[in-house]
């Protein structure tokens, strides 16, 4: 690993926003090598708006952009360490280091593990510089860390399997993934090195799947969108059994002002009543980690709302909810689903869409109606309780 000079420092503040391409063409001043520049300018513009507090500091050296766009964001790296606190924690992926910076903010002592020696020597440089002074770097296999040299079990245990087949092809369920957290023996080895497990899952994992495969360590499931787009799944495994039914499943929305959390158990989904009805004042579309969540009748039935199919997970109310978690429309007008009708409602045909328990795709739809994006109404395509198919225009409340 090469720390970047002075010169180079001044060099990458210089062109931060400029186009690489351009840069390589023009080449460097005399001394610099501009390939290495223009990689890690490449490299800190990714992580503009993913890593701020990395992108601001001059004297880190980036790993490549691939890297940057694996990691995970502040954002989700801090919501991560806030479920951990203690004297030690092992970070058996460490990877750039991202989430290694994050519980150096929570816990006494971190031991970061990489079996990428070059990704281990840029951690063992960038981490002293962003204030994580106590973190140890070692280059290695994080199993075999656990089982040659852990003799007293840590207090939590981090692990991000990878998830790329032989092809470099992602992968998505834990059984694809290295390690393979579902075999009994590395769960076992995995358990013996800490006395609680944070595990790192693909947004699209089978949640009921993991849990089953996990074989009752789970304590809780931790699903975490980002600005309304799931992120990561995070599951706290630890050594005492628990039944499914006591799992605790938290659906978390993290905005930019503020963190929107939706949390329950099984036994809470299953046994909730929701009614069924026709669309009233207000609509509500729950955020997307509630429904990755699947807590499609608890949602409803927890704030007093009523459902308007079984299947089409809109909800609707006569009084305002507020804080919902999801957007809210103002419901205006209930139509058929074809040009004639849409171009009374809408004379300029534009609108965003949103297709719930229906036929079509929004891009069917959309040619189907000559329907164009954007403007300020929202038309939400879904199935009825009676089975008509209909098209619900609104406006955004929140």
């Amino acid at each position: 690993m090469t720390k970047l000079s002075l010169p180079e420092q001044a060099y990458i503040q210089t062109h931060l926003t400029d186009n690489v391409s351009t840069l390589l063409l023009k080449g460097a001043p005399d001394g610099l090598d501009i390939r290495k520049l223009a990689a890690q300018i490449a490299a800190r513009q990714k992580a503009k708006e993913k890593l701020p507090t990395w992108y601001t500091n001059n004297a880190l050296v980036f790993p490549p952009g691939l890297s940057v766009e694996q990691a995970s964001s502040e954002e989700t790296a801090l919501y991560k360490a806030s479920l951990v606190s203690g004297h030690r924690l092992l970070d058996l992926t460490g990877g750039m280091g991202v989430d290694t910076w994050a519980f150096s903010q929570r816990v006494e002592r971190v031991l970061y593990v990489e079996r990428n020696p070059e990704l281990a020597g840029l951690a063992a440089h960038n981490l002293p510089l962003l204030g994580a002074t106590n973190v140890t770097v070692h280059t290695g296999d994080g199993l075999s860390v656990v089982r040659t040299t852990v003799d007293v079990p840590a207090d939590w245990l981090y692990l991000d399997p990878h998830r790329r087949d032989e092809t470099g092809g992602k992968v998505v369920q834990l059984q694809d993934c290295e390690p393979d957290i579902t075999q009994p023996e590395t769960l076992g080895v995995l358990q013996a090195g800490a006395n609680r497990i944070l595990l790192k899952a693909s947004p699209l994992l089978d949640i009921d799947l993991a849990i089953r495969q996990l074989a009752k360590t789970v304590e809780s499931v931790h699903i975490i969108a980002v600005q309304g787009e799931v992120k990561e799944t995070l599951f706290v495994l630890g050594n005492q059994a628990i039944e499914a039914d006591r799992i605790k499943v938290n659906a978390v929305n993290l905005l930019a002002e503020q963190s929107v959390t939706f949390s329950f158990n099984w036994e809470d989904e299953r046994s909730a009543e929701v009614p069924f009805g026709d669309p009233q004042t207000y609509l509500y579309e729950p955020n997307a980690a509630v429904m990755k969540a699947g807590a499609f009748r608890l949602v409803g039935a927890r704030f007093g709302l009523t459902k308007l199919a079984p299947n089409s997970h809109i909800y609707t109310s006569t009084e305002l909810r507020k804080d919902f978690p999801g957007r809210i429309f103002k419901f205006n007008q209930l139509i058929r689903p074809d040009t004639k009708t849409l171009k009374v409602a809408i004379p300029d045909l534009k609108a965003n869409l949103t297709v719930r328990n229906f036929p079509q795709s929004v891009a069917e739809l959309r040619k189907k109606l000559s329907l164009r994006e954007g403007g300020d109404t929202y038309i939400f395509a879904t199935t009825l309780l009676n089975g008509n198919k209909r098209l619900l225009i609104t406006k955004k409340v929140a």
